[in-house]
């Protein structure tokens, strides 16, 4: 019998998961540690052991080639992973090196083994026996440039790294590129929207949020543990993706029987805050989204709001087509990188690829049409990213209204000092770009665009 503890055992499965068979770990590792019954104490171990491990995965592959004397290409895909855990349990944890070491050999054991127990036994013992900025030394002593440099300390692959740079540099604060990717290392805070109508800020128990003014952030523990959100009437929701659904429904004053759309709803977060605001008002919302599964996510983040909400099933791309000018406010979410994100999504950074800008960017810009074609005159468009890439950003937003005389980019910015909750840190406008260092949040992108 496997003498591993079950906080250990839980992290690498989703690991593993995450690395070979595309799963997500924010969506796999909670009802793991739930089936597992685990205490709150392994069940933060559990967590910080695989979010810990999956973001600084690219810095420990280079002390574990050093360390193994080996490419990690040459190493059991199984083995990897045992060790990757292991050396974030000795140069990010306080936990023992006996145990982090003798765990892992366990580990090894059962996905390679007695073969590879030897090896994985090595080669931390050769972690062990250096202190974390010995190995920092290292491995930074290997860098082939400055960015391959920053690549390696703050575990990002090197185009990440340069895209990153861009997008700062447009805001003119390119001096900023560490702050930003030491923040993407950093566990984000929990943060919950009270759905308008439905819950208050001051009941959910928690400090309010720095940007929305609808959000609360959690101090800690179980959030589903919440009255409130267990009945549905406040959700987790990142303080950016609130503000960006609100600059669309609180730009200016609704009228009764406007009509929404949210082109891209899934997984449903916004469309739910949409749905709670539309419902205020007296508007109607639509919530489209592609994927079937992703639907179903859908009509479960809207189950316990009133009103009129439709959940559709299709290619978003259509609307234009299918249904001009019908729309008074569109919140098109767009498909996009979600560099963003990488605070609570941290494998996406070595999931995507510079290919992948390329096809994003087109589905983007054929979204973006859509949805202006979508617009009723004098409706109103939010396009937003959980990127900040300037090709899935500014460039869609400039590239998409340029061919047209019908429309007007309007001041983001201006419309976020009066939607959150106090000033918040911006540039100068029209965009509204959100940051992990500057705003504790996403880094959400959100333009406005009017249609005449």
């Amino acid at each position: 019998m496997s003498r591993v503890q079950p906080a250990r055992q839980i992290a690498l499965d989703v690991i593993r998961a995450v690395e070979h068979d595309d799963a997500y770990a924010n969506l796999l590792l909670p009802p793991r540690i739930v089936r597992a019954r685990l205490d709150p104490q392994d069940a933060g171990l559990a967590t910080e052991l695989t979010y810990g491990t999956l973001r600084m995965r690219g810095y420990y592959d280079r002390v574990i080639a050093l360390a193994a004397r080996r490419p990690t290409t040459e190493i059991d895909p199984a083995l990897l992973d045992v060790l990757r855990l292991g050396v974030h349990q000795l140069l990010s944890t306080r936990v023992a090196v006996h145990a982090a070491v003798d765990e892992s050999v366990e580990l090894a054991r059962s996905v390679g083994g007695r073969a590879g127990t030897g090896f994985v036994n090595g080669v931390l013992r050769t972690v062990s026996r250096s202190t974390r900025d010995e190995w920092r030394e290292r491995v930074l002593a290997g860098a082939t440039s400055d960015d391959d440099r920053l690549a390696a300390e703050w575990s990002h692959p090197e185009w990440v790294v340069r895209a990153l740079r861009q997008s700062l540099a447009a805001e003119g604060r390119a001096d900023e590129l560490v702050d930003l990717l030491a923040a993407d290392n950093e566990a984000p805070r929990v943060s919950l929207v009270a759905l308008p109508g439905l819950a208050e800020v001051g009941e959910l128990g928690a400090p309010s949020g720095r940007v929305s003014p609808l959000a609360a952030t959690s101090g800690g523990g179980d959030p589903s543990q919440q009255r409130a959100v267990r009945e549905g009437r406040a959700r987790v929701q990142d303080e950016g993706s609130q503000l960006a659904a609100l600059l669309l429904s609180r730009h200016h004053e609704a009228r009764p029987g406007e009509r929404w759309l949210d082109m891209c709803a899934g997984p449903g977060g916004k469309a739910a805050l949409l749905g709670a605001e539309a419902a205020r008002v007296g508007a109607t919302l639509v919530a489209n989204e592609l994927v079937p599964a992703r639907a179903g996510l859908v009509r479960q983040a809207l189950e316990a709001l009133p009103g009129e909400i439709e959940v559709r099933e299709g290619d978003a791309t259509r609307f234009g087509t299918d249904e001009p000018g019908a729309y008074d406010r569109v919140l098109l979410d767009a498909p996009c990188t979600g560099l963003g994100a990488l605070r609570r999504r941290p494998e996406a950074r070595w999931r995507k690829q510079p290919r992948d800008v390329g096809e994003l960017t087109r589905l983007q810009a054929a979204l973006f049409a859509s949805a202006l074609d979508a617009l009723a005159p004098g409706g109103l468009l939010a396009y937003v990213t959980c990127s900040p890439h300037v090709a899935e950003t500014r460039a869609i937003v400039e590239t998409g209204t340029a061919r047209r005389d019908d429309v007007e980019v309007l001041d983001a910015v201006a419309t976020a000092d009066e939607v959150a909750r106090s000033a918040v840190d911006l540039a100068s406008g029209p965009y509204v770009q959100l940051w992990p260092h500057r705003h504790g949040t996403d880094a959400m992108f959100v333009a406005l665009v009017r249609k005449s």
